[in-house]
């Protein structure tokens, strides 16, 4: 079966592996379209995912010195939808026919346990494409958890990418006025559409200084731009005692984030959102789970209209291409999807 491999920096082949054996408990998944992570999945084609270069302790919770993963990697990927094409006799649910979101990377095959797909089935007449999304989309939510919206907050989201353009939508259902804040004009567009009451071009100039002329500095910024500078524009943004949420994927060393100032004299909360868990705060009550199946529950309600959010949808076959215009053409791409189905 088809599998998409990074071979090296810059190198990526379709090649093949064997079926999965269906075990007790499973099912096999023909996949049908798998979504590509940009911020994630560039760090590996790029050569800059900290894994390749250190050694993630998982009982210390440390990067120490070592190679947590290395070349090739081989069916990376968090965003796939397909059709549940045989169970194992001890399977019913989710029912062979049936079509289901989840996790198993961009490959046309899957053996996924069945329990990992429980809630997972997308309702009749849903378009499967919108299945990629509940990842990206639980990413989203994450970031507007932590930074603890209340009804009439005043709230910057800094990156208009597929998963800020998400929060912006969640953000708006969740009672806050929204300023957008990106360097692409069609994105900036989407965001307007999205329910943000105002954007900002970044390239014409701070917004820190639009939003303090304004109201004083935001109450919260969700950060989702992964670039250091945006991260410190999102500090000096905020009013005294203001939340930063740095929900992005910062690669190297913080060139540009200045701690000194604006951090340091108006006693700035910076919280990072990430998708291995929810904050802290919540834990009782939320997991990854629930947030993934939030998300989904907005998009068949209508609440969230994630298909608008795709621009470029590929064969597998043409992997290398894709990754090619991610890494020199970001801008020209919102949501890139691989498509599986005529790859069997």
């Amino acid at each position: 079966m088809r599998v998409i491999t990074f071979e090296e920096p810059g190198q990526v082949r379709v090649s093949l592996e064997s079926p999965a054996d269906l075990v007790p408990g499973s099912v096999r998944i023909r996949t049908l379209y798998s979504g590509v992570s940009a911020g994630t999945e560039l760090t590996a084609y790029r050569g800059t995912n900290p894994y390749l270069s250190s050694k993630w302790d998982t009982e210390r919770r440390l990067f120490v010195e070592g190679q947590t993963h290395a070349y090739p990697l081989t069916g990376w990927g968090y965003q796939e939808v397909g059709e549940v094409v045989e169970a194992a006799p001890d399977v019913a649910d989710p029912p062979v026919g049936s079509l289901v979101w989840g996790i198993w990377g961009h490959r046309a095959e899957a053996v996924v346990p069945a329990e990992k797909l429980v809630g997972h089935v997308l309702p009749p007449g849903a378009d499967p494409l919108t299945g990629i999304f509940a990842r990206v989309g639980a990413i989203a939510l994450n970031a507007v958890h932590a930074a603890d919206v209340h009804l009439g907050d005043q709230i910057a989201i800094f990156g208009q990418g597929v998963i800020g353009l998400l929060a912006t939508r969640m953000a708006v259902l969740s009672g806050a006025r929204v300023v957008a804040a990106d360097a692409i004009p069609d994105r900036l567009e989407l965001a307007r559409s999205f329910g943000a009451a105002e954007t900002f071009d970044v390239t014409a100039g701070s917004v820190a200084e639009f939003m303090r002329k304004r109201i004083d500095g935001a109450d919260t910024v969700i950060e989702l731009s992964g670039n250091h500078l945006g991260l410190h524009e999102a500090i000096r943004t905020v009013r005294k005692g203001g939340r930063v949420v740095a929900a992005g994927f910062y690669q190297g060393d913080g060139i540009g984030l200045r701690l000194g100032e604006e951090f340091h004299h108006n006693q700035v909360q910076l919280v990072s959102s990430q998708i291995g868990g929810v904050a802290s705060w919540l834990a009782h009550r939320w997991d990854v789970e629930r947030l993934q199946r939030t998300f989904m529950e907005l998009v068949h309600r209508g609440e969230v209209d994630a298909g608008r959010l795709v621009s470029h949808v590929m064969p597998a076959e043409r992997a290398q291409e894709a990754y090619e215009l991610l890494d020199k053409h970001q801008s020209e791409v919102l949501q890139l999807v691989f498509r599986f189905e005529e790859s069997q």
